[in-house]
């Protein structure tokens, strides 16, 4: 834990309004009987900083022996964060790994060249009436990391830096900001908070990331003098100085940003490329499903279904 006096409240900032650069409302989205706010691509805009890929999952609420069951399915060219404020997911991928993510953890897979992967609710979390609510986002790889080997990395909610000042408790979930750095193995400039803000509380983004913004996952901030309530994105012009107020309910964030790429990425489904090629390269492989002969393979305690490749 981490006391950081750059948190410190400070006088009302000067921004306007224009300093919000996007405005995002999500987008809701069905994955097989279960329902996301999907952020990230929007519209008018495919990333904040390395970001491409934004979804808030639920709230839900699940009966004994419900949960999510996300069969296996492919990724490329990104790295998966999972970040949970309820519940659990059961993750098990092509590399090996069999890992619980439970509230306050973080699940790191980079993808690289291909990996596949499956999240389910565990089987503990099935044995009574349970709930979920997290948020799942994809870093795009810088280019030179697009081949490179998958890894996953699993860091308790212990082992992640804890900033606070008055009113502020912000955990760091990836990168670097306010002088702390989480443990996560990243390949590009990248901040990723979960902020919480007691009623009043004011909350500076951190100003040495070229891009920045927040996503509002419960009660409400003031920007400009203007408020804005959960399930917003907004994105910041760069270079200015950006403080929130969190409102008379308080409010839960996730600030997140860091360095652009050196250009826009293809996505398609599950996959992410600075080439077409590479799109098409991975669904002739995922199409083909020669399981470890080819760039993919299935988790070895999860073969007996996958995703098939959408029309």
């Amino acid at each position: 834990m981490s006391w950081n006096p750059a948190l410190s409240p400070g006088c009302p900032d000067d921004i306007g309004i224009d300093a919000i650069e996007t405005l995002i409302i999500p987008r809701a989205r069905d994955l097989g009987g279960f329902e996301v706010k999907r952020a990230l691509p929007a519209p008018k805009r495919q990333m904040v900083g390395p970001f491409i890929f934004f979804d808030q999952a639920g709230p839900a609420e699940f009966l004994t022996g419900k949960g999510i069951d996300i069969r296996p399915h492919p990724h490329i060219g990104l790295g998966t964060v999972t970040y949970l404020y309820r519940g659990d997911f059961h993750h098990r991928d092509s590399l090996g790994t069999d890992q619980v993510i439970l509230p306050g953890a973080v699940n790191w897979m980079v993808a690289g060249k291909g990996v596949t992967h499956s999240e389910r609710t565990s089987a503990a979390g099935r044995q009574g009436p349970h709930s979920l609510y997290g948020i799942q986002t994809w870093i795009a790889l810088p280019e030179d990391r697009e081949d490179m080997a998958p890894i996953f990395e699993h860091h308790g909610k212990e082992t992640l830096p804890v900033i606070e000042a008055e009113g502020i408790r912000a955990n760091l979930i990836l990168g670097h900001a306010y002088g702390q750095r989480a443990p996560a193995t990243l390949y590009s400039d990248t901040f990723y908070l979960d902020v919480t803000l007691v009623p009043g509380a004011r909350f500076p983004l951190p100003d040495d990331h070229e891009d920045r913004g927040l996503y509002i996952t419960e009660g409400s901030v003031t920007i400009a003098g203007q408020e804005f309530a959960a399930g917003q994105m907004m994105v910041f012009r760069p270079g200015d100085a950006i403080t929130v107020a969190a409102g008379p309910q308080g409010a839960r964030l996730m600030a997140l940003g860091g360095a652009t790429l050196n250009g826009p990425r293809y996505v398609w489904w599950n996959f992410v490329a600075s080439s077409q090629e590479r799109i098409e390269a991975a669904k002739h492989e995922w199409r083909t499903a020669d399981w470890g002969n080819g760039q993919f393979d299935l988790p070895d305690s999860d073969r007996s279904e996958f995703i098939p490749l959408p029309d």
